[in-house]
């Protein structure tokens, strides 16, 4: 103990002490968290890393003057958050002071002389307190926001997450690599970040979007199975589930795989990975697969929430020649019906349908939202509900699953419109009548994705996904594929795991062959001069022997957000930006000199001079 006592700051952390170090001189450091003056009794807990110890001392009760009136002075003046070494003896509290909400409650350490390291300020937002302050606020003071009890824990959350996730992947036989920062741009779904070159003026870095690229080099150069903890940059917008600028996500690429050796491979990663670190229940594996069509049409998403027991329907059929005028022009002109159960609402209020009616005009610019309800007795009720004779009631009924006492909403747009509205409609009906499952996390993975999209703003074809996964049925469907129709319906070995509504991973099973990429390209609208050019190395490596591979990268930040209960991913994360995409705290993007923009050959529009000299 005389070796310990000797160390400048600590015998021992603030989480450290219980009953067995009574009677010990110990040293702490830590963060003035909290202080008490109880009549002349002067306590304070003194918080680190790894907990809280309250210290204690007076200036009238004798059992606890260790230090001059001068120190006792110094003492009860400190700020809250100055950091301070205190030397003192360990105690034991009384039955009734225990404090069983601390691992150091039993005891605590009576104060025989303290060193102030460091004096705070007054502080911007309080650390010893979970009430709220503006996002902005805790951003531009991120280094105190991190030192509140819920953020400190959801950041270690993240650590033990990456080191879990890092664990299992090395058991499973995958190598870690770290691959380049500093890329070449290529046309991936978002805006890249550029950066550029001193040495080559006029030519730019981008930051990568992914480690695709990169990862499937890798493959083709003979290792088997690939994984990073990667940090992403994609030049998006913020939202709650997604951080703009900059994410972390579980990478990996295997050979010779096909889809479902990709699926059994991660299934039990995150498993454990959820039981480890939750209590609530975790689908099992095999997690459920559901193709990509009967996504949009049961849940109007591509990420389905399965916590909510509710299942849309097409009742396109039912209203077909039937006499509710909207509905049956809208299906002449192309629209379709889609039906949302609302299930044991038909005794609801007027005013609940009214709200829902709302939502989907005001939230989803629906024109209108449809209902019918189906009483004890069988009847039905709605505005709509006397334009459809008994059978197409009946059908309804059956085609819908519903029963007496339930209602059902409609939408009738546009195939994308309908499932979006439909969609968003569901996830409300869970919300409102309070049917989202608690405590459960539901996987299933979303399969068999579109190869390509309809590109309405450049009135062109666009890759859905990812422009390097293979086509179902190789070159042959894309040879077919002569009309805009069938190559639109051209499904690729896509895929994605989808966790209570929130998108964790994209993958696919890669085009590996030459000819294939040159088509799949063309398709889209690029010559074979550019693809030479965008992916040159990837084509180059393609000719030299190229195993069958495939992969997935699931989001870090979104699995720690899950597990941490969070809503938002700036949580999670320790240095995020702003929903501006702007890091408050180190002041960037910002301005440089015209010294640094004159060594990298850029030149500054008039315009924008003009707007920063304001």
């Amino acid at each position: 103990m005389t070796e310990n006592i000797m160390h400048k700051y600590r015998t021992h952390t603030c989480g450290e002490l219980n009953k067995s170090h009574i009677g010990q001189k110990v040293k702490l450091s830590g963060w003035l968290h909290r202080k008490r003056d109880h009549g002349g009794i002067y306590f304070i807990d003194l918080r680190d890393h790894y907990g809280i110890t309250q210290v204690v001392s007076s200036d009238q009760d004798q059992d606890l003057i260790r230090i001059s009136k001068e120190k006792y002075e110094e003492l009860t003046s400190l700020s809250f958050e100055s950091v301070l070494t205190v030397t003192g003896v360990v105690v034991g509290r009384s039955a009734e002071t225990m404090n069983n909400e601390l691992s150091t409650g039993e005891i605590e350490v009576i104060i025989e002389d303290f060193t102030s390291e460091s004096i705070a300020e007054m502080l911007p937002l309080n650390v010893n307190s979970e009430l709220p302050f503006p996002e902005d606020l805790r951003l531009k003071y991120r280094f105190l926001d991190l030192r509140k009890e819920k953020l400190h824990k959801n950041i270690m959350l993240r650590n033990n997450v990456v080191a879990h996730l890092r664990k299992k992947m090395t058991e499973q036989g995958f190598i870690e690599f770290q691959t380049p920062i500093l890329t070449a741009s290529s046309p991936e779904g978002a805006r890249d970040f550029l950066v550029p070159s001193r040495l080559h003026p006029g030519k730019f870095y981008a930051l990568p979007q992914a480690p695709q690229q990169f990862k499937q080099l890798l493959m083709i150069s003979g290792f088997d199975k690939y994984f990073q903890i990667a940090p992403c940059f994609r030049d998006e917008d913020a939202r709650a589930d997604r951080s703009g600028g900059e994410f972390y996500q579980l990478d990996i690429e295997m050979s010779f795989v096909t889809q479902e050796d990709v699926f059994n491979t991660i299934e039990p990663v995150l498993y454990s990975t959820f039981k480890k670190f939750s209590e609530f229940e975790v689908t099992p594996a095999p997690f459920p697969r559901i193709t990509y069509h009967d996504s949009m049409l049961k849940y109007g998403s591509d990420k389905p929430d399965l916590r909510i027991n509710i299942e849309i329907v097409d009742a396109t059929s039912v209203f077909t020649d039937s006499e509710f005028t909207i509905f049956r022009e809208g299906i002449k002109k192309g629209s379709l019906v889609r039906a949302i159960p609302a299930p044991k609402t038909s005794e609801q209020p007027r005013s609940f349908f009214d709200k829902m009616i709302s939502f989907a005009q005001t939230e989803l610019g629906a024109t209108g939202l449809g209902y019918i309800t189906f009483a004890q007795d069988g009847s039905a009720k709605g505005p709509i509900a006397k334009f459809l004779d008994q059978d197409r009631l009946a059908s309804l009924k059956d085609i819908a699953k519903l029963e007496n006492g339930d209602s059902v909403f409609f939408a009738c747009e546009e195939a994308s419109t309908a499932a979006k509205i439909a969609g968003r409609v569901r996830t409300k009906l869970g919300e409102e009548l309070n049917i989202i499952e608690k405590n459960i996390y539901k996987f299933c993975w979303v399969t068999d994705f579109p190869f390509y999209e309809w590109n309405e703003d450049e009135k062109k074809i666009d890759f859905t996904h990812n422009p390097f996964s293979m086509p179902q049925g190789g070159l042959e469907a894309l040879n077919a594929a002569d009309t805009t129709e069938k190559k639109l319906a051209i499904k690729a070995f896509q895929y994605d795991i989808v966790c209570n509504g929130i998108e964790l991973s994209s993958g696919g099973i890669r085009n590996h062959k030459t000819d294939l990429m040159y088509k799949a390209f063309e398709i889209a609208g690029y010559s074979k001069e550019e693809v030479d050019n965008k992916f040159g190395g990837m084509i180059k490596a393609f000719k030299y022997g190229a195993p069958p591979h495939g992969g997935l990268a699931p989001g870090v930040d979104r699995i720690v957000m899950l597990l941490a209960n969070e809503p938002n991913i700036r949580e999670v994360i320790a240095f995020p930006l702003n929903q501006s995409a702007q890091d408050l705290l180190m002041n960037a993007p910002n301005t440089v000199s015209e010294r640094q923009l004159k060594e990298l050959h850029i030149m500054l529009s008039p315009k924008l001079k003009v707007s920063e000299s304001k």
